[in-house]
């Protein structure tokens, strides 16, 4: 790409006028970690001033040879970087315009359509004794307390929380990167429980279909302020009904994906792969799982919820007895994602078994005597059963670390502990997906490794959120453990 004119490459004075109080224009002063998270961040600050301390580009430089996720994030923002740098210096400033990956997706301008500046601090700023310890936070910090000092408006953004509290403690305005964040208090649970009058649940499994305006009532809610509004029912959303006159008498119905119809769900009439659902949330997600219209499955809950055996059992019935797709894939994130197995012994077979273990447990128990599949002479235990199946290539356990770059089609694919992912992690694994592919994502938002993320900013949730309402894309919310009544009690008590 060619220089740009001198005219062109000289923003270093609009980038002070910018920061004039009067322009509500804000300076972000961005941590490491924030385009580790998402090396797009650097362009969804609309009008406002990015400033990007030198010692963030030095963290950077030492990831950028690491060949996970880190690594690749590292590079990518460096990319981002250099393609600004023929705009102009970045010392001084320059507006990033239209070199976004995917400007109105990845982007976000002001209102006028303006963009904002990136820039890049090069000076060795004073520091106040608290963070006068030579350490890259302190520097980094420090650039945020200059900007302050000199009456800019000026916010830290950083995904780690020392640095948020050691910001926060010198009168920085501090956040969050807010913008992949979801309301996890508010998470979408994939259904509703509404009153209905008796006789509608009749309709509902008589006629096998009932339109939705028939629920507008049941919907319709009126806050306590008084303000009455009808509740969102999307598609592939559940209805548990309950009659106003009998509360003994209930229905379970689904919005057929791009209709304005609801349908009954009675669950599954034999066991799957030995399994049975248990509560009404299971038989939700069963009906989800069973259903090859629906290509993307998300399942969220908590502890022995079942979430991961449901996923399994129905992979299993679908690829070994109904042979609808070719293989079973299980992967799990070695947290966090793209850490190298190479510190374990062994073997990556063997490196690989400690990772997966859960799986194998799940795998033992649906292969196990309680089933009735796959019990051949030539394999008595589940141990061996899983072997052959292995050996056959038509099960797949494998961590998410190489998953990158590959296409899979015609699969069924499980993701599990997909709460440990950020959602740039997530849309790679799903735009992986090829032609004919089911994809289940479950996990646990409460239960999450990854430093960096949280209930509301890890991939699972803001999959959950912003999948929601697709006709392909179905999700439940597990609320009750059903592992055993020792684990029903912990989960609740402890």
């Amino acid at each position: 790409m060619p220089k740009a004119s001198v005219s062109q490459a000289r923003p270093a004075k609009a980038v002070k006028d910018a920061s004039d109080t009067e322009t509500g224009v804000k300076n972000f002063v961005l941590d490491t970690n924030i385009l580790l998270h998402n090396p797009n961040a650097l362009f969804v600050f609309k009008e406002h001033n990015v400033i990007i301390p030198f010692t963030v580009i030095e963290e950077l430089d030492k990831l950028k040879r690491k060949e996970d996720d880190l690594g690749r994030n590292a590079r990518e923002t460096i990319r981002h970087l250099d393609r600004l740098r023929t705009q102009g210096r970045l010392t001084d400033g320059v507006r990033w315009g239209g070199f976004s990956p995917r400007v109105g997706a990845a982007a976000s301008v002001g209102t006028d359509g303006q963009t904002g500046t990136i820039r890049i601090d090069v000076g060795e700023r004073d520091r106040p004794d608290a963070i006068r310890e030579e350490m890259p936070d302190n520097r980094i910090i420090a650039v945020a307390w200059h900007l302050q000092q000199q009456g800019v408006r000026t916010v830290f953004v950083s995904k780690d929380l020392s640095a948020r509290i050691k910001s926060d403690a010198l009168g920085i305005t501090t956040e969050d990167f807010e913008n992949q964040k979801v309301d996890s208090e508010r998470l979408y649970t994939g259904y509703l429980n509404l009153e209905v009058e008796d006789e509608l649940i009749d309709q509902l499994y008589k006629d096998r279909l009932l339109p939705v305006d028939r629920l507008t009532k049941a919907l319709t809610i009126t806050d306590p302020e008084g303000h009455t509004y009808v509740r969102n029912f999307t598609a592939n959303q559940f209805a548990a009904l309950k009659s106003k006159e009998d509360p003994d008498h209930t229905g379970l119905c689904r919005r057929l994906a791009d209709t304005d119809h609801v349908i009954p769900v009675t669950g599954p009439r034999k066991p799957v792969y030995g399994l049975m659902a248990r509560n009404v949330q299971q038989t939700m997600a069963f009906d989800l799982l069973m259903d090859d219209e629906i290509r993307l499955v998300t399942l969220l809950g908590g502890a022995g919820t079942g979430k991961t055996l449901l996923a399994i059992a129905a992979g299993m019935a679908k690829v070994y007895a109904e042979e609808r797709y070719d293989k079973l894939l299980v992967a799990r994130p070695i947290m966090p994602l793209g850490r190298d197995i190479g510190y374990l012994p062994g073997d990556k077979d063997e490196k690989l078994g400690a990772w997966m273990q859960p799986i194998f447990d799940n795998l033992e128990y649906l292969l196990s005597t309680r089933g009735a599949q796959l019990q051949t002479a030539d394999s008595h235990s589940s141990e061996q059963r899983i072997e052959k199946l292995i050996a056959d290539g038509r099960l797949v356990l494998e961590p998410l670390t190489y998953i990158r770059g590959r296409s899979i089609p015609h699969q069924f694919m499980i993701v599990d502990e997909a709460q440990n992912l950020t959602p740039h992690e997530v849309k790679t694994i799903v735009s992986r997906v090829g032609e004919g592919t089911k994809l289940v994502l479950t996990g646990d938002i409460g239960q999450i490794d990854n430093p960096y993320l949280d209930s509301s900013s890890n991939g699972l949730s803001y999959t959950v959120e912003k999948m929601k309402s697709l006709g392909i894309v179905g999700h439940v919310t597990l609320a009750k453990s059903e592992r055993s009544e020792l684990a029903s009690l912990a989960a609740a008590r402890l």
